[in-house]
């Protein structure tokens, strides 16, 4: 399928997918301000855009790099930092109940690589962590739909823009969308519909905004997620 209505993804690194993942960051930050002791709770809404265009990053990443040994790096990544940002993560979000987001990342990039990939290996541990989201589903951030949307992503990367619907449906899964149906309330709708239409705005912006040049987000990266946590506990006790 070609034309206007496409979305590819080119091969080489693009300053558009850097832009995608400040802008990841940026969400994440704003919806995490929510806990620093304000009334913010409009946050809420910029919040539910950072996980789906973090899974488009990994879809990215996986759909570029064809080399197993090169996403098998960003795996380790996603592993270390995971074990990293624990103790950071629930000294901030003090009643956690779920891990922190990069274990489901990681899963998530499993599954998607082992689509990618076709290998027996790649395919194996795709299976596995398929199994695992489905039985640690309650444990894991986003739960089984997030581990799976990494792969819905990538699914419609070469798609029409209406494909992105797919994604957009199991990010709204992935968000307790009972619960936030059920309150009724303008900042739960909002973001519901922040959830459906993350995936096509971020499919869009790595199409359009080819010619930008933000700094690039190199495995340095990585430590700005236990580091944000920190930072904002700080805030908290001034603010307290």
């Amino acid at each position: 399928m070609h034309g206007t209505h496409t979305l590819p993804v080119g091969p080489v690194r693009d300053g558009a997918l850097d832009l995608l993942k400040w802008l990841a960051l940026l969400c994440m930050v704003l919806d995490h301000l929510r806990y620093v002791g304000l009334s913010l709770d409009g946050l809420y809404v910029p919040g539910r855009l950072a996980f789906p265009w973090f899974c488009l990053a990994i879809a990215a990443n996986v759909h570029r790099v064809k080399i197993a040994s090169v996403s098998g790096r960003y795996l380790g990544w996603l592993l270390l930092f995971s074990v990293i940002s624990e103790v950071p993560y629930r000294m901030f979000i003090e009643d956690a109940d779920t891990l922190n987001v990069l274990p489901t990342l990681a899963l998530g990039m499993l599954v998607a690589r082992g689509w990618q990939q076709k290998a027996l290996f790649d395919r194996g541990l795709a299976l596995i962590a398929l199994v695992i989201a489905a039985v640690f589903s309650t444990h894991l951030m986003f739960g089984f739909f997030g581990v799976l949307l990494p792969l819905a992503m990538l699914l419609v990367f070469r798609r029409p823009w209406y494909f992105s619907v797919l994604p957009g449906v199991v990010c709204v899964a992935a968000n307790q969308w009972q619960i936030l149906l059920n309150s009724g309330s303008l900042v739960a709708i909002a973001g519901l519909a922040a959830c459906l239409i993350a995936p096509l705005a971020g499919l869009v912006l790595l199409r359009h905004a080819k010619n930008v040049s933000p700094p690039a987000m190199r495995r340095w990266a990585y430590t700005l997620y236990p580091l944000h946590f920190l930072l904002l506990l700080i805030v908290r006790k001034i603010i307290a």
